[in-house]
This record gives structure tokens, sequence and C-alpha cells, in this order.
């Protein structure tokens, strides 16, 4: 993800789409293959954008598909190891609001003076270990034994 024009937006809508989708296959763990259009009906999600997320999130050994009659999508692992974080990082890149305070995608900044005094840097870099620690230790598995991943997703859905 570019950091140019970047604005101090968390997470994307992609990011939510992807969060919604793999809650519903999460809960729905026990179904087998769900097609893409029950998914993107159960996540409230355009379809055509979903198939571009789930291909992503596949790519990425997160899903498993099977095209055909009997087709669909399910996850490729257990719920309880797929974080949040995990998910939003491969939609969306690095955790961080500015690069410098990146772990994975870190630049340096044009106009930094000295990196190890910047005021600004050091506290976007708690801004993104608070987020880190929050959805890095947040698995599907939990949204979904809280019993709130419905609502969890509706309140994705209007982040």
């Amino acid at each position: 993800m570019s950091w140019v024009g970047k604005r101090l937006e968390m997470i994307t809508q992609k990011s939510k789409y992807a969060l919604r989708a793999l809650l519903v296959l999460a809960e729905r763990a026990d179904d087998g293959l769900i097609l893409i259009g029950d998914i993107a009906e159960t996540a409230n999600v355009p379809k055509k954008f979903l198939e571009l997320i789930l291909g992503e999130l596949k790519r990425h050994g997160l899903l498993h598909s099977q095209r055909g009659r009997s087709g669909g999508y399910r996850l490729a692992r257990p719920a309880d190891t797929i974080t949040f974080g995990e998910i939003v990082r491969i939609t969306d890149g690095p955790l961080a609001p500015i690069p410098c305070a990146s772990l994975s995608g870190y630049r340096r900044c044009d106009d930094c003076e000295d990196e190890a005094k910047c005021a600004v840097r050091l506290v976007m870099r708690k801004v993104r270990d608070a987020i880190s620690d929050v959805l890095d230790r947040t698995t599907l598995a939990d949204a979904v034994r809280s019993g709130n991943s419905a609502a969890l997703a509706a309140r994705l859905a209007g982040i």
C-alpha cells in the first residue's frame, strides 16, 4: 500500500469487507464450502468486490476454494489461528499511520531531522503498537465465541 496521500484511516472498506466475509465463514465453519453469493449476501458485501478480496485471502493461505457445482469457500485454517491483524495487513498493508512508525513498511520521512527524537514518530509508534496489540490478539474465533460476530460485522460495516 502506498503511503502517498494516505489518510489517517485505520482500515479501509476493503479490510472491513474482508473481516465481515471471514466472520461469516468462521460462523459457518461446520457447513463446509459456502457459495460466494451467500457470503456476499450475509456479509452485505458487493459480490464482484468480494471475489477480488477472497482471491487475495486465498493467495495468502487464509481460504480454501473449490470451483464447480458444489464449490465455494471455507477457512483454510482454524478460526482461532486467524487474527484481525493478519487480515488487515493482507488487505491494507502496514498498520502504522505513518511510514516511519511501521515495522513492516518502514520508510524514513524526508523532512525528519532527528528520527530518534521526533515527537510525531514516537506518538505514532504508540498508536501502531496499540492497534497491533488489539488486532493481533483478536481472532475470528474470539468474535464468533463472543456471540456477537453478527453485531461486530454490523459495526464494522458502519466504521
